[in-house]
C-alpha cells in the first residue's frame, strides 16, 4: 500500500468503534518500534491555544537554528499538515513509510487513527536525527496517545468545556486530565487565568516545576509592542503576534515561558523570539481570506472560543453588519456557542456537516432561531459561504466558524487573498 489516500482510508474505516481511552495500547507497539526519542519533547495540551502555541514554538526555535518536528491535529486540507520537519509538511512517501512501519509493528494490537498517526509522526521525527520536537495533545491528555512519552517540557494552555463525554463536563475533571501530561521534576506551564484547583494539587503531588500566567509569568501591552516577565527574565519590546486577537499575547506567553524553562538546554535569543513571534501563524485562527467584504475563517467550536471570536468582532471597525456562515459537530455545546455570538452575527447562514457526528441544519436552524437570530438553511458549507458572500456588502464581514470541517470547506473553496 503506497498511496497516501490509501492509507487513511484504511486507517479511517479502522476507526468506525468508539474510542477507547488508555495509553496500554500506544505503549506496547511504541516499544516495539523502539520509539524513544534522545532530543528534547514540549507536550502543548489545552481547550484552546494549543495549535497556536505550536505555531509559535516552531517559529521561535526554527530561527534560532534548531532542527524542529511538530505534530498537531486535526488537519484541515491535508493529512501533511499535522506532521512538520524543518516548517515544512513531510510528503506522501514518507508518512506512508510511516504507516507500514507502525502497521508491521503493531501486529494484532487495536490502534485509533490518532494513535497510529501519532507513532507513525514519531517514527519519523525520531529519524529526522531533531534537536526538539513539539507534540499536540489530541484529546485531554493523561490518556492521550502522545503522552507515552515524557515531555521535557508540559503547556496547558487554557481549561474549558469541550468534549464533555470523554472529559468529564467540569473545568475541574477537566483540568485533572489536562494536568497528566505534567511530569515530575520538569516544567510544567498553565497559561489559564483561573486554573483548575485540580491541575494545580495534581502539579504539587507529583512535584512538578509549575509556571502559572499572572503568577510566574506576566505580560503588559503598549501600542506597537509587549513585554514579558518570567520571574527573574525580562522580556522587552517583542512584536505582537501575528496571529489576530488579544488572547495571542497569552498563547505567546506561555510558549516564551516555555522555552524560559527549556532555556539551559535549548537556549534561544531574544532576537530569534522576535522574529518568530512576528511570521508565527496558525490556519483557521481567525484568518482573513478576502476583503470587502471581510471574509473571515476560524475553527472555533466551542463556548470559550466563540467568546474570543465575540471580542475580535467587536474590536473590528463599526462598519456594516457581521454574516456567519455556521456548521457544527452534535457532540458540541451547539447552544452555547451561540450564544455567545448571537450579539455579534446579524444574520446566520446554516449547514449541516457531512460526517458521522455532523449536526443537522434543521436542529441548528431550530436553536439559532431560540436565541433569537434570523437564519437560512443551506444544503452544505460551501452553499451557506457562496450565499453569504453573494448578499453581503463591501462594508460588512462574513464570519465561517463551527467546526474543522466548516473551515476545511470554506478554504478549499476559496483560496487566500491576504
Amino acid at each position: 500500500m503506497n498511496c497516501l489516500s490509501d492509507w487513511l482510508a484504511r486507517l479511517e474505516a479502522r476507526n468506525r468503534e468508539p474510542i477507547v481511552l488508555g495509553l496500554e495500547r500506544v505503549q506496547a507497539v511504541r516499544q516495539r518500534l523502539g520509539l524513544n526519542p534522545d532530543f528534547p519533547l514540549i507536550t502543548v495540551g489545552g481547550t484552546n491555544g494549543k495549535g497556536s502555541v505550536c505555531a509559535c514554538l516552531e517559529a521561535m526555535l526554527a530561527d534560532t537554528g534548531y532542527r524542529v518536528g511538530l505534530y498537531t491535529s486535526p488537519h484541515l486540507l491535508r493529512y501533511n499538515e499535522r506532521v512538520r520537519i524543518d516548517e515544512r509538511e513531510v510528503v506522501d512517501a514518507d508518512l506512508c513509510a510511516a504507516f507500514a512501519a507502525v502497521e508491521a509493528a503493531r501486529e494484532d494490537t487495536p490502534l485509533t487513527y490518532f494513535e497510529q498517526g501519532t507513532l507513525a509522526a514519531m517514527w519519523l521525527f525520531q529519524r529526522a536525527r531533531l534537536d526538539v520536537a513539539v507534540l499536540e495533545v489530541g484529546l485531554g491528555g493523561r490518556l492521550d496517545a502522545v503522552n507515552v512519552w515524557d515531555a521535557d517540557c508540559a503547556v496547558v494552555v487554557s481549561v474549558d468545556l469541550d468534549h464533555q463525554g470523554f472529559l468529564g463536563d467540569t473545568r475541574e475533571t477537566i483540568g485533572f486530565e489536562k494536568a497528566g501530561i505534567f511530569r515530575t521534576g520538569r516544567p510544567a506551564l498553565c497559561g489559564d487565568a483561573a486554573p483548575p484547583h485540580s491541575l494545580l494539587e495534581h502539579a504539587q503531588r507529583i512535584g512538578a516545576n509549575l509556571l502559572c500566567a499572572g503568577q510566574d509569568f506576566q505580560w503588559e501591552t503598549e501600542a506597537a509592542s509587549w513585554t514579558l516577565r518570567v520571574r527573574g527574565a525580562v522580556y522587552p519590546a517583542l512584536p505582537r503576534p501575528a496571529m489576530a486577537g488579544a488572547h495571542q499575547f497569552g498563547n505567546a506567553a506561555c510558549a516564551i515561558a516555555a522555552l524560559w524553562s527549556l532555556r539551559e538546554r535549548l537556549p534561544v535569543a531574544l532576537k530569534a523570539l522576535r522574529i518568530g513571534l512576528g511570521r508565527a501563524r496558525q490556519p483557521g485562527r481567525f484568518q482573513v481570506i478576502g476583503h470587502e467584504p471581510l471574509r473571515v475563517v476560524d475553527v472555533g467550536h466551542n463556548p470559550h472560543a466563540a467568546r474570543a471570536l465575540a471580542r475580535m468582532l467587536a474590536d473590528l471597525p463599526p462598519t456594516g453588519r457581521v454574516i456567519g456562515v455556521l456548521a457544527m459537530l452534535a457532540d458540541k455545546d451547539v447552544d452555547g456557542v451561540i450564544a455567545a455570538l448571537k450579539g455579534r452575527i446579524h444574520h446566520w447562514h446554516l449547514a449541516g456537516l457531512d460526517a458521522p457526528r455532523g449536526l443537522a441544519c434543521t436542529d441548528l436552524a431550530r436553536r439559532v432561531e431560540a436565541a433569537g437570530g434570523v437564519c437560512r438553511c443551506h444544503d452544505n458549507v460551501v452553499a451557506a459561504w457562496r450565499a453569504a458572500c453573494g448578499e453581503a456588502k463591501a462594508a460588512d464581514t462574513i464570519l465561517a466558524f463551527g467546526s474543522f470541517l466548516t473551515a476545511a470547506s470554506v478554504l478549499s473553496e476559496t483560496p487566500p487573498h491576504g
